[in-house]
């Protein structure tokens, strides 16, 4: 039986365009999504914004994507959270060095 190799060669299609790559077998998944994502995106903008250039639909495209990105990033900033455990953590090491004291 042969080995399975780490890499996937696949082929991403964007209207006339195809983008052969190779990438990690377990992100196949990830850039099939990702080829979903652009084409449901530019096919957005071609249908919203007839009469376009081409390039135009693409940084709309480009645009959208990365604002999507940069708010899912911002939504995962654990900082404010972690502020808040500070306190409680320093309160939980003191009960248990008291406890701790009292052995």
């Amino acid at each position: 039986m042969a080995e399975q190799s780490d890499t996937l060669s696949i082929t991403l299609r964007f209207g006339s365009w195809t983008l052969p790559m190779t990438v990690r077998r377990e992100e196949e998944y990830v850039y099939r999504q990702a080829e979903k994502l652009i084409k449901e995106r530019f096919s957005f903008y071609t249908n919203s914004y007839p009469g376009q250039k081409t390039e135009m639909y693409l940084v709309m495209t480009i645009l959208d994507v990365a604002v999507k990105y940069k708010q899912q990033e911002t939504s995962m900033d654990i900082e404010p959270i972690a502020s808040r455990l500070e306190p409680l953590l320093a309160e939980l090491e003191s009960a248990l060095e008291k406890k701790a004291e009292s052995l």
